[in-house]
């Protein structure tokens, strides 16, 4: 017969082992192997970029970053570079097929800019890349809204400080970096992240019309924005509850007002119409009285 003792040990040898197997376990998947380490995306939301930077774009000139931003429309902000085989390309082609399902358009609500990293690249190689995605968005008078730019490694390097993007490169000569989009304002402000390559089209129509600041949605999307707020767990928009109830409070309030409204109006025909009753009955008694008069 097995003694309660014996059972106890045995538990409790089996209890330890799950907990140094559960810590080793731990332990291993946090590791982050060497080609990662360093790559990350840090949150430095409201942080201005370094507009006064300069870069070169795909038509071989040279301008400022600040020359994007005009101050009229919020700004889709990729960085990679335009040789990467493939997570930049995943990006890009699922950012471009988010985009067209979106009713607004390139270079009137917002623009595109994608900053390569890679020093080595050359305006060639962006005007290519620039117009493949155009041809892939497919909307007439986009153009001007997609800017590819290239440049110096202290210019790349400085807007991807200012947005919290950290990369590394590579022994054979690739760059490791993590997936992601960040939302400008207008006037050159970080307003929002969308991580990951695959983003919801209603997820980035709230990000533009909230990093537009005003500029760019009609008023049911502002109302729409106002009943929304970003939710850093889900990575996306979700609606407030006290801004529903705020709205429900609101009708109520107009339907009593209206009710009211329509009470007390209902109630000065009545004492109107009862008013004009005894006036007529009055009159008709003096009418009586001067005819009777008048026989005698």
């Amino acid at each position: 017969m097995i003694s309660f003792r014996a059972i106890s040990t045995c538990l409790f040898a089996t209890l330890v082992c799950s907990a140094v197997a559960w810590g080793s376990s731990a332990q291993s998947t946090s590791e982050v192997p060497h080609e990662l380490e360093g790559v990350d995306i840090v949150e430095r939301v409201n942080t201005q970029l370094p507009l006064d930077t300069e870069f070169v774009n795909q038509s071989g000139e040279t301008i400022t970053l600040g020359d994007l931003f005009t101050g009229e429309r919020p700004v889709l902000l990729q960085m990679g570079y335009f040789k990467c085989p493939q997570l930049c390309n995943l990006v890009l082609n699922e950012m471009t097929d988010t985009l067209r399902k979106i009713d607004w358009t390139t270079g009137q609500e917002f623009d595109v800019v994608s900053i390569s990293i890679n020093p080595d690249e050359t305006s060639e190689l962006a005007a290519a890349k620039r117009t493949s995605y155009v041809l892939m968005y497919d909307r007439r008078q986009s153009g001007k809204g997609w800017h590819f730019l290239t440049g110096p490694a202290e210019s790349s390097e400085a807007v991807a400080e200012a947005v919290g993007f950290r990369f590394r490169l590579q022994p054979d000569g690739e760059y490791a970096h993590a997936a992601g989009l960040f939302v400008v304002t207008p006037d050159g402000r970080l307003s929002r992240y969308l991580y990951g390559a695959t983003h919801n089209p209603g997820t980035m129509r709230l990000a533009l019309l909230e990093a537009g600041e005003g500029r760019i949605g009609s008023t049911l999307d502002r109302f729409i924005l106002w009943c929304h707020v970003y939710d850093p767990d889900s990575k996306s928009y979700v609606l407030v509850a006290i801004r529903l109830m705020q709205i429900g409070g609101a009708i109520t309030l107009v339907i009593l007002a209206v009710g009211l409204g329509w009470m007390w109006a209902s109630d000065r025909r009545k004492s109107n119409a009862s008013n004009d009753a005894g006036s007529d009955a009055d009159s008709k008694k003096q009418d009586l009285g001067l005819i009777s008069g008048a026989e005698r």
